[in-house]
């Protein structure tokens, strides 16, 4: 056992919450981006249709994490964390409307995973440290890893800016300040240690939550 790994499980509040969210999480990290659905959607071995499907089950995730969104507001620490900038869920309309159509929500499925997450996003995602959980894993997810993915979709299935919004930040035109201050603000929270261990444990969950999602996707997409 590392020294911070250590330090982590001895909820050292001395270790920014940054940093222990993304040394705790790193094995579910890891093993969420290694699905078989990921790894064959980068590669260019599926179709758009497979990537449509992602884009539903974000639909359904991003609509529940941003309703918690609204309800965090309310909180003067959870509002540092709400950003309007981040917002998905209208750019992820955009994308099923032109990936499958002006009638998506009557012809996309919702895979059982992903109801689960949204279960879980509805129970507890209006409590501070698991929004902040959630929080993070999606949305600086999405201005690291899901630039990558956004990359290769252009280049394997030809997409370009239609079908691509949800990974197009326009009012972030440089990701890495931006990543930056939502740390500081991670690490500014005024939190007890024992929900600096439920955020860890939470943000834990939410990879777990994403690896049956990509396991979903990867049963129908082969």
């Amino acid at each position: 056992m590392t020294a911070l790994t250590h330090d982590l499980d001895r909820t050292d509040e001395s270790v920014p919450l940054s940093q222990r969210l993304r040394e705790g999480t790193r094995p579910e990290h890891e093993q969420a981006e290694s699905s078989g659905f990921v790894e064959r959607l980068m590669s260019g071995q599926l179709d758009v249709a497979a990537y449509a499907d992602l884009a539903a089950q974000q639909w359904a995730i991003y609509g529940a994490l941003e309703d918690a969104s609204a309800a965090v507001r309310a909180d003067a620490q959870g509002a540092t964390l709400v950003f309007d900038e981040l917002t998905r869920t209208p750019e992820i309309e955009k994308d099923l409307t032109f990936l499958v159509g002006a009638d998506w929500a009557e012809r996309i499925t919702i895979h059982p995973a992903t109801e689960r997450y949204v279960a879980r996003l509805r129970e507890v995602g209006t409590s501070l440290p698991a929004y902040a959980a959630h929080a993070y894993t999606r949305y600086l997810g999405d201005l690291s890893g899901g630039q990558i993915i956004k990359r290769m979709m252009e280049r394997h299935y030809g997409l370009s800016g239609d079908g691509l919004a949800f990974y197009t930040f326009v009012e972030i035109p440089k990701s890495k300040p931006f990543k930056d201050v939502y740390r500081e603000r991670l690490d500014a929270l005024v939190l007890t240690p024992e929900q600096l261990d439920e955020t860890v444990a939470e943000a834990k969950h939410a990879f777990r939550l994403n690896s049956d999602l990509f396991a979903d996707l990867g049963a129908v997409h082969r």
